[in-house]
């Protein structure tokens, strides 16, 4: 008997030390914002599938209703601990562009997601100059070809055509802008851009106070399935596979914290696998994010872009789209340094950063991939074997452009461009960013599960 009770004493000192070596969260009640968007199902999922509680956290999801303003505001006082975060908001918040708070991007929420929205008027008008709604991907050209015909026909008097986006640090702000671009438009010049919350876009486009935007799902779909107007292009279409939010906090608290922040990770990280795993998932989480204290938003509508399926256009079917929405498959939840860096060198491209800056050095402070591996390898998640890569390059990458983004080339890459209003010299900047960083490509790959996942064959 005594030798049985030495055993079990040994047995609990090596439980006690397994618990100490598992540190508990510094903080476990919590507060998350997110904006009522498809793509907060991460932070969704993790609260009502119970991986937060799995990880010992009490965790409140709060929808914020003052927008993306309101958010980072609430992230700053400390009111909400984390946030679904635009990905280049931290780092202008980081930078005293947006907010004036270093902060971190934990972890990537999402891959792709947005639309742009546009007014059956403004698609008549295009279509008079070449709109081929039906081609994918469609271009800018027509909507070119029709701002240069107002201008003409306008003059002086000439009234730009206003179109709604986010935030100014917003991903839908800097997609439409190249998307515009490409074909030669200025955005600043030749259109109005508006800030405008995502669940009040398509109040505003059926009242007439915009001929368009670009925002996320459900409010592209909820315009085309009331036939209000035609989502013609995706930001896949744009940039395939574009990281979309990010986990956002402020640095001082995610320092503070670091066990709470290994926890937090590690639950959204879960809720992502699941969310990929398999498309009756999908349905699953579009029923729950259909709830009044979510998106607010018909099952039917969320399903039409969470379940592989896009409906382009007013009247017609959906079409196939199963990158549209993509969680954990393709390293979608890893926070690349170089995906951070392309939203600076739109930043500076747009004139939001007015001298110059260390990209590198600047994005290195705010997006951790070095925490996020910690919390991946603890909950199974692969890891890609470079934070920084090539876009542009590979078959699940591609912009639609055609162009390259080697973060080794930044400095290049902002001012080879039509349309530029950079504010600081293209000399002054590279004589900032001397560095070198050696990038590795990941291989697309599937391994969580068929949903967000192209072709089958990809399916490991």
């Amino acid at each position: 008997m005594k030798c049985l009770n030495v055993l079990g004493k040994g047995a609990l000192l090596l439980s006690i030390a397994a618990s100490i070596a598992m540190a508990a969260p510094e903080k476990t009640n919590l507060k998350i914002g997110f904006i009522a968007l498809t793509d907060c199902a991460p932070i969704v999922i993790a609260k009502e599938k119970g991986f937060f509680a799995k990880h010992g956290l009490n965790v409140d999801v709060v929808k914020e209703g003052g927008g993306w303003a309101g958010i980072q505001q609430k992230v700053i006082s400390g009111e909400y601990d984390y946030s679904h975060a635009l990905a280049g908001m931290p780092l202008a918040a980081t930078l005293g562009i947006s907010g004036n708070t270093p902060m971190y991007a934990l972890l990537s929420l999402d891959y792709n997601g947005n639309a742009i929205t546009f007014g059956n008027d403004v698609i008549t008008q295009m279509e008079k100059y070449g709109l081929d709604a039906v081609k994918r991907p469609v271009t800018s050209a027509s909507l070119k070809k029709l701002i240069d015909a107002k201008h003409a026909a306008e003059g002086a008097k000439y009234k730009p055509l206003e179109f709604g986006m986010v935030f100014p640090v917003s991903t839908h702000n800097y997609e439409i802008r190249y998307w515009m671009a490409m074909s030669g438009i200025d955005p600043d010049a030749d259109t109005t851009l508006k800030v405008v919350p995502p669940p009040q876009m398509v109040a505003n486009l059926q009242a007439g106070n915009i001929d368009g935007y670009c925002v996320g799902e459900p409010w592209n779909e909820r315009a085309v399935m009331a036939n209000l107007g035609s989502s013609l292009v995706t930001n896949y279409d744009i940039w395939n596979n574009k990281p979309e939010k990010v986990l956002m906090s402020t640095k001082s608290f995610a320092d503070k914290n670091p066990e709470t922040t290994q926890a937090v990770m590690q639950s959204i990280i879960e809720a992502q696998k699941w969310l990929d795993a398999s498309w009756d998932n999908r349905k699953e989480a579009s029923a729950i994010l259909s709830k009044k204290e979510y998106v607010n938003a018909p099952k039917d509508i969320i399903d039409n872009s969470m379940t592989g399926t896009f409906q382009f256009l007013k009247g017609k079917p959906s079409e196939p789209n199963p990158m549209f929405n993509v969680f954990a498959n393709d390293y979608a939840a890893y926070p690349f340094y170089s995906h951070g860096m392309w939203y600076l060198t739109q930043m500076i491209r747009w004139g939001q950063i007015d001298k110059p800056i260390d990209m590198k050095k600047t994005v290195e402070a705010v997006y951790r991939p070095d925490l996020f591996a910690k919390a991946a390898k603890s909950v199974g998640y692969s890891l890609p074997a470079s934070p920084w890569k090539i876009d542009g390059k590979d078959q699940y990458n591609k912009f639609i452009d055609g162009k390259v983004f080697d973060p080794n080339h930044a400095v290049d890459y902002i001012y080879d461009t039509k349309v530029n209003h950079a504010k600081v010299s293209k000399t002054a900047l590279a004589k900032a960013n001397t560095w070198k960083v050696k990038t590795l490509q990941p291989a697309y790959v599937c391994p969580y599960g068929p949903a967000g996942c192209a072709n089958p064959k990809y399916i490991k």
